[in-house]
């Protein structure tokens, strides 16, 4: 579910940030070195991307800097050696035309600013997910407006050169009303065409997966990594696990056979084996988000996976929680918890490094909430210490 009356209009320029790969080793954080956090926001309330100090001992944030200010600097990813910030501005209008933008930031060691290296055309209307092949060497990029999946050759330097690929997603609109949805539902959104909302690769970085919202498919492709051109699979999609659900992220578990994804209108979570030589994904189990005998309307979002690979968490927007599930390498799920958020509309998740510590970014109520997490079941427990972001979106945690 988009904001888009914060990106039309917007003049041209942009970006921000975005969160770390889904599988890529996190480096070890130590009291010596300092460490940042960047927060992507949405405008009018958010002014661009936000630097703050972290510490990683406690997990908290302080020194709240503004350290672009470019329009709706939403999204981000990170470079696995920490030294590149790439950021896309969720807009429709760059230079003029009908397209988004993705950048790249140099991050200076000493105090965590950003020195822009360059920028190019997202190559499709509203930039909402950015990740990083395992090597590093191309950037992927979902562009929901539009529908558009597209693909950057990064150099060493983290420079960003044009597309090297991009994909329109295409094909009839998904169901009006999520049927897997909890009684008095009215969760549905952009179920009118192609809507790209994450592209991602698997572990070796030979396939890609993308979700599209608005067709209720997820598309499977094989990734050339030479030319950076994604080709699709057989089969080139596979229908969403319910008629409506909406498929939005996903998680793969750290064994790689394994892949969790949240559905955004039907509030379910649905786990997938993957098939590491095909490169394609067969649906196992679907459970929901929400607590049980939970009525009403419901957007789930956010999703992180605990670093041993055990509990998933869930950011349910309007219900405002998070919810734990249990999860086990062969793709069963059990719903255990749920976190009130203490804020309103959780958008996305963060997991600290060293998998202490979860933050929710609660766009309608400004601000971000923290949660330690416990090393011997996984439930979560409210720090009380609230961080004043307006329209808070994503965040990435460097060193």
């Amino acid at each position: 579910m988009r904001n888009w009356f914060l990106i039309s209009g917007l003049t041209s320029a942009i970006l921000a940030v975005s969160a770390m790969p889904l599988y890529a080793a996190e480096k070890t954080m130590t009291s010596t070195t300092p460490h940042f956090a960047y927060v992507g926001t949405y405008n009018p309330n958010g002014e661009g991307v936000y630097r703050f100090k972290f510490d990683s001992k406690t997990g908290a944030l302080s020194d709240k800097t503004l350290a672009s200010q470019l329009p709706n600097q939403a999204q981000m990813v990170l470079s696995h050696d920490g030294k590149t910030l790439f950021i896309g501005s969720e807009i429709d209008n760059y230079n003029g035309g009908k397209h988004g933008a993705v950048a790249a930031y140099r991050i200076a060691p000493e105090d965590g600013n950003l020195t822009l290296i360059n920028q190019v055309d997202s190559q499709g209307a509203g930039p909402v997910y950015l990740s990083l092949t395992p090597k590093g060497d191309h950037l992927l990029v979902a562009n929901y407006i539009s529908g558009v999946v597209a693909v950057f050759p990064v150099d060493a330097s983290g420079k960003l050169s044009e597309a090297s690929n991009s994909q329109q997603d295409s094909g009839p609109a998904g169901a009006g009303k999520p049927a897997a949805a909890a009684e008095g539902s009215f969760a549905i959104s952009d179920h009118n065409g192609p809507h790209a909302h994450m592209v991602a690769t698997d572990p070796s970085g030979k396939f890609v997966f993308s979700t599209d919202l608005g067709l209720d498919r997820i598309y499977q492709w094989k990734l050339n990594s030479e030319s950076g051109v994604l080709e699709a699979n057989d089969p080139p999609f596979i229908k969403a696990s319910s008629e409506g659900a909406g498929p939005r992220h996903f998680v793969f578990h750290p064994n790689g056979k394994v892949v969790f994804l949240i559905n955004e209108e039907a509030s379910t979570l649905t786990s997938y084996r993957f098939d590491a030589a095909k490169g394609t994904l067969t649906e196992l189990h679907s459970l929901s988000s929400l607590p049980a005998g939970f009525k009403g309307s419901n957007f789930a979002a956010g999703i992180v996976l605990s670093k041993d690979g055990k509990h998933l968490y869930v950011a349910n927007r309007l219900h405002n929680s998070i919810a734990q599930i249990n999860v086990t390498g062969e793709g069963a799920m059990t719903w255990s918890d749920e976190t009130w958020t203490r804020g309103d509309y959780p958008r996305t998740l963060t997991l600290s490094p060293d998998g202490k510590y979860i933050y929710a970014m609660n766009q309608r109520s400004d601000n971000i909430t923290r949660f330690k997490v416990s090393g011997e079941n996984g439930k979560l427990s409210f720090v009380d210490d609230y961080v004043a972001v307006g329209s808070p979106s994503q965040m990435v945690i460097a060193p």
